[in-house]
């Protein structure tokens, strides 16, 4: 069973970056014909029905692909209505993996993995949620699994959380940076707008710009949640570093960087390592 779970879900991790990576594909020709009709000022008739339907094929792909995840999630949140709680993480488990989920579906795994006895997941989904709706309640629950009356390191900025919030949400901010361009250039196939080369390169040009970097250099920090009882944290990445902190898990910390068996984090703004297996990385 596990393998083939596996497997089902690596090969659905992989067509769907198949696709998103097709119709980034599919929307950059259209910008190259368009602009190559532009520059040569040639006879667009074959080019339009060419960019047109390209448009056409990737708004079909990507559509194919949402309904996919939507019906698929939607049959997940039926399974927990049903109290089919197992069947329920079965489907939730590999969309998380991808990085699909939202809020409420956090929660619920988080119940269900308290309900399972694993309160390391549950833990570690909460932490999650907390990232995208802190509140004193998830604390507070996090404290109960845990057995902590103190935790450190779930404390943010605003501008930290704001960094969180356009991360969590790349993938759309994205989408809609990518939604603009393709609004902007419908616009002018159809209105024949009558506009300055150079002025009507920009704003495609900085658009695409933009969403390379959005969609290449928007991270947020590396954080990661002990999950080891007991944690030991230390001086220096060897058995011989001085002992800084023995802590039980529930606590988020900052990574720096890693090597070997270690982490170097941030523990109580200074630096200090860790082992891998005593983390989980968010």
């Amino acid at each position: 069973m596990e393998s083939t779970f596996f497997n089902a879900s690596t090969l659905n991790f992989i067509f769907s970056k198949w696709l998103t990576n097709l119709a980034f594909c599919q929307i950059i020709a259209v910008i190259g014909l368009q602009i190559y009709d532009s520059v040569f000022e040639m006879p667009n008739t074959k080019s339009n029905f060419l960019t047109k339907l390209l448009l056409f094929f990737s708004f079909v792909l990507q559509s194919i692909h949402c309904q996919a995840d939507v019906n698929e999630l939607q049959k997940a949140d039926s399974l927990f209505d049903l109290r089919s709680y197992k069947e329920a993480m079965e489907i939730y488990a590999p969309n998380y993996q991808n990085g699909l989920y939202s809020p409420a579906m956090l929660l619920k795994m988080a119940f269900i993995a308290e309900g399972m006895g694993d309160k390391e997941q549950a833990t570690l989904y909460l932490s999650k949620y907390y990232d995208l709706n802190p509140n004193a309640q998830t604390i507070s629950k996090i404290k109960t699994l845990t057995g902590q009356a103190n935790l450190y390191g779930y404390d943010v900025s605003d501008g930290g959380r704001f960094l969180l919030f356009l991360v969590e949400y790349k993938e759309i901010i994205v989408g809609l940076l990518t939604l603009f361009l393709m609004i902007s250039l419908i616009s002018n196939w159809w209105m024949g707008r009558k506009i300055e080369k150079s002025a009507s390169y920009w704003p495609t040009v900085l658009l695409i710009v933009v969403i390379f970097v959005v969609n290449n250099f928007l991270q947020g920090p590396k954080a990661g949640l002990i999950t080891h009882s007991p944690a030991f944290i230390v001086s220096k990445p060897s058995a011989g570093g001085e002992l800084i902190d023995q802590v039980e898990p529930g606590h988020r910390v900052k990574i720096k960087s890693g090597k070997d068996i270690w982490y170097e984090i941030e523990w109580k703004n200074k630096p200090a390592f860790i082992r891998k297996d005593n983390i989980t990385r968010l």
